[in-house]
């Protein structure tokens, strides 16, 4: 059976229980559970370069990404625009709303996308109805964000590297761990079009820096392209193949 969003067309109301299972979160629930949840969930479908929503806008929805990918930056206030975060598929955008339900917030960040993106939006209600009556999903959210926490604890250890070259491997290293396929010897692919101001952003960095490091990464071997994949190769050593 296939999936109905692998042939989304706009304005498609059409769901499945099939459909929403394929999301990680809701993985393993009785047939009735998903019934209930594909009654709750909107579904919709963004190109690149399009805001899923904006710094600023009313947080009234959770998301869950299905497919694409959702970079997620915020813009301070002397106009500097800070990448804080990449989300993949299964990932969820805007969950700090669930904070508290009572109070109404504003998007803290801006989500763009990255390539085409397909998502399930839940209202607050929604969502705290789903966790309130299907505990199964509370369980696997907080799972989830307790591996956010670890992914983010491991990045501020990477910014704290002394050496630009180190911090900039530490941070490619721990996005290919998240974001992409792992290969021999401990080495990542990692299939996501990041430009070396994006990169900068991530590590502190201007881009001009960060053109200079990753040459000499890849001079390293540390780093190299193979195709449009970038492998990272792990624990720090360089690529024998390139020796």
């Amino acid at each position: 059976m296939a999936c109905p969003c692998d042939q989304h067309r706009h304005g498609c109301a059409e769901w499945s229980d099939f459909c929403i299972g394929k999301l990680w979160i809701f993985s393993g629930l009785k047939h009735e559970e998903l019934s209930a949840v594909a009654q709750r969930a909107r579904r919709q479908s963004f190109e690149a370069g399009q805001p899923v929503f904006v710094q600023g806008d009313p947080a009234r929805s959770i998301f869950l990404i299905k497919s694409g990918t959702i970079r997620l930056s915020r813009v301070m206030e002397n106009g500097t625009e800070v990448i804080m975060d990449i989300r993949k598929p299964g990932d969820c955008l805007g969950e700090y709303i669930l904070n508290d339900l009572e109070n109404d917030y504003s998007y803290p960040v801006s989500a763009w996308c990255l390539d085409k993106v397909i998502t399930c939006a839940f209202s607050r209600q929604a969502f705290e109805d789903m966790i309130l009556n299907i505990p199964a999903i509370a369980l696997k959210i907080v799972k989830t964000l307790a591996g956010r926490i670890a992914a983010l604890t491991e990045r501020i250890e990477a910014m704290g590297q002394i050496h630009l070259e180190e911090k900039l491997y530490a941070v490619l290293m721990n996005v290919a761990r998240e974001h992409g396929q792992q290969r021999g010897g401990g080495s990542y692919a990692l299939d996501l079009q990041l430009t070396h101001e994006d990169l900068g952003f991530l590590v502190g960095a201007h881009r001009v820096s960060v053109t200079r490091i990753m040459k000499r990464l890849k001079k390293s071997g540390r780093v190299m392209h193979d195709g449009k994949l970038l492998v990272i190769q792990g624990g720090g050593q360089p690529n024998p193949a390139r020796h």
